[in-house]
């Protein structure tokens, strides 16, 4: 006992029958003290079942070990997302598909049966392989056959439903279930679904294009035509397969450039370090909000899902409003009001109302996560622009590596993580404002367009108040855009934004990833 209150680390190193023969009944500081030996009793209130944290006695000296294992498990996410996105690109979508599932499947049922932190480590690590690409793969191949006019709608609203009912469901499983092992079990077993992949969903016809498999394309399409019960004339399939040989061609005169050319002007250097900032900042405000809400005073099963919940309306008003009042103000609001949202949770009484304030600094950093995904896209030109968003993704998972350790310093002060991370939101969110807008815009699509792409714009331009152009100019913009996005190569994780990449970007398809994951990865 130190200053009245028992340590849970360490104990007296005295001889306690001799003590009490000597009539000694308090301690004394100055006794010698040593680590427990006798083990820990857990309080279960909280959470009604042992984690693997309690099975190993990952406390006081190693008290860091899950938060150690956490950012390990975003190590695997950076690997797995070069390796699984190469994968696609060079094998098709349903081998990476079937690939990151599997690797998902194995490390999952893997993580049931180990013995010690360095095992758990290890298995963690593989299941980050897995982390965001074993949906997103699936969510790419079903982008890739919408058309231009319904991709903001899936994107959005599929993650909206699906993502959103899962992840709302996910911590009761774990509460009735009331064991980490099977657990770890239950949640991986249904990804051996993906084995009927190649029997029921067809490879994705525009990677076949960019890879000259064009034939085999034209006869994918043409069993989709059978089966939607449409008749395509022949002569449109001639039209499609001359306009992929000249896209082809394109993308052989773009392949030399690379991400490095983003950083050899000065205005699109400018704007490439500002996305990698901004994005790094979302993700670990995202992230954060994800593993901080058993830090919230309230049930952690209940607070975890009415978290999760606010994916639905963030999603759902993001699709109606983000083609209005566009990018630039959208994300710098959404991003600024989490961190406003985060830093009052600070100053009122923990519990409800503390909640009540962090649960809606988590609406708005959705919001923000989407509107980031897709703005990053739509900014970068053309012939670099899947290599430089992937980069960008990638540093986002570097981000969140960090997130883990802004958590546990709930250890230090309660108050510290929702200090950071609304610190970081209000920074995040100033900082979008000196990216150029793009609604309304045509992409750019080589590095000179990228370099003067947004020029003369002022931060003060609200597309929403802008002047209507003349009717002849209005709709010459407006098929240049629609061109544009006719050509789209459209990525989402799990944020699920459509993100607009024209066709030169497209044929590179590098795989786009979302940060996050952090979605899927908090630990019940």
């Amino acid at each position: 006992m130190t200053n009245g209150e028992y340590n849970n680390c360490y104990m007296y190193d005295v001889n306690y029958t001799e003590i009490l023969a000597q009539g000694k009944v308090m301690a004394d500081p100055q006794w010698p003290r040593v680590k427990c030996r006798h083990g820990w009793s857990y309080n279960f209130t909280e959470i009604p079942y042992a984690t693997v944290a309690t099975e190993q006695n990952w406390v006081c000296d190693d008290a860091a070990l899950p938060t150690y294992a956490q950012s390990i498990f975003f190590l695997g996410a950076i690997v797995g997302g070069l390796l699984f996105g190469w994968v696609a690109d060079r094998f098709g979508r349903i081998p990476a598909l079937i690939g990151t599932n599997m690797m998902g499947l194995l490390a999952g049922v893997g993580t049931a049966f180990v013995s010690n932190f360095w095992e758990f480590a290890i298995m963690r690590f593989f299941v980050g392989f897995a982390f965001d690409n074993c949906f997103t793969m699936m969510y790419i191949l079903v982008l890739e056959y919408v058309g231009p006019k319904y991709r903001t709608f899936v994107a959005n609203m599929s993650i909206a439903i699906f993502f959103t009912g899962a992840a709302c469901l996910l911590p009761w499983i774990a509460y009735f279930l009331a064991d980490w092992k099977l657990l770890a079990i239950v949640t991986s077993a249904p990804l051996l679904l993906v084995i009927f992949t190649p029997f029921v969903v067809p490879e994705s016809a525009r990677w076949l294009v960019s890879q000259g498999k064009v034939e085999k394309a034209v006869g994918i399409l043409k069993k989709l035509e059978k089966g939607n019960g449409r008749q395509v004339p022949p002569q449109t399939y001639q039209i499609f397969t001359d306009s992929c040989k000249r896209m082809q061609e394109q993308e052989a005169q773009n392949g030399k450039y690379s991400v490095l050319d983003l950083f050899k002007s000065p205005r699109l250097r400018r704007t490439t370090l500002l996305l990698i900032v901004i994005w790094m900042a979302i993700s670990l405000v995202f992230d954060g909000h994800v593993r901080n809400v058993g830090s919230l005073g309230l049930d952690i099963f209940f607070t975890f899902t009415l978290a999760c919940f606010t994916e639905l309306p963030a999603d759902t008003l993001l699709t109606v409003i983000l083609d209005r009042f566009g990018r630039r103000w959208l994300a710098c609001s959404s991003m600024v009001l989490s961190g406003v949202f985060s830093l009052l949770a600070t100053v009122v009484p923990v519990g409800i109302y503390s909640a009540a304030l962090a649960i809606m600094g988590r609406f708005f950093v959705n919001i923000s996560y989407n509107i980031g995904l897709q703005w990053a896209a739509e900014v970068l030109p053309t012939v670099v622009r899947a290599q430089a968003v992937a980069f960008i993704h990638i540093m986002g998972y570097v981000a969140s590596i960090i997130a883990p350790f802004v958590v546990y310093l709930a250890n230090i002060s309660q108050a510290l993580p929702l200090i950071i991370l609304g610190i970081l939101g209000i920074i995040g969110g100033l900082l979008a404002l000196l990216l150029p807008e793009t609604l309304n815009h045509v992409l750019p699509q080589t590095l000179s367009d990228g370099e003067e792409f947004g020029r003369g714009q002022s931060i003060w331009d609200f597309p929403c108040l802008a002047k209507q152009v003349d009717g002849d100019e209005d709709e010459k913009r407006n098929a240049d855009v629609e061109e544009v996005r006719s050509q789209a190569f459209v990525r989402g994780s799990q944020t699920g934004a459509s993100l607009n990449a024209s066709t030169g970007g497209e044929l590179r398809s590098s795989i786009l990833r979302r940060s996050t994951k952090s979605r899927n990865s908090t630990k019940l």
